[in-house]
């Protein structure tokens, strides 16, 4: 049975899901951040997921690039399957600007984490909910 690693739990927002993954708020209000979690047990790389969830897997995470690119109106996107402190296969989707703290260089431990407000994490849920609309539901 799947189950979200202890320190995604702790970090992220659960926003809703694809047929095949998990869509997570990362609580870091300095960059919009979401993370994908292929709902399987025990998977650590996207090698080890059947071939059909691997194309499912590059599918919800275009079609999540695609809609945060034009919706956020970002420079880039940041996709990143790192895996070393969470084992649990989970990809990173980073709205970038050229004004952000961290350009041009990867966001980890560049600046203090800036947990999301109340008012800010619901304006982000809105947003998603105006843009998120096939193979989706909201958990929230």
């Amino acid at each position: 049975m799947f189950e979200l690693h202890p320190k995604l739990k702790e970090d992220t927002f659960i926003i809703g899901s694809f047929p095949l993954s998990l869509l997570l708020l990362n609580n870091d209000s300095n960059y919009p951040w979401f993370i994908l979690v292929p709902q399987r047990e025990n998977i650590k790389e996207i090698f080890e997921l059947s071939e059909d969830d691997q194309t499912q897997l590059l599918k919800e995470s275009s079609y999540l690039s695609e809609l945060l690119q034009k919706n956020y109106r970002s420079n880039k996107i940041n996709i990143a399957a790192l895996g070393n402190v969470v084992p649990q296969l989970h990809i990173h989707h980073i709205v970038r600007y050229k004004i952000d703290a961290a350009w041009p260089d990867p966001v980890w431990g560049k600046v203090l984490q800036k947990p999301y407000s109340n008012e800010l994490k619901s304006i982000v849920t809105e947003k998603l909910k105006g843009i998120l609309k096939n193979n989706f539901t909201f958990k929230i």
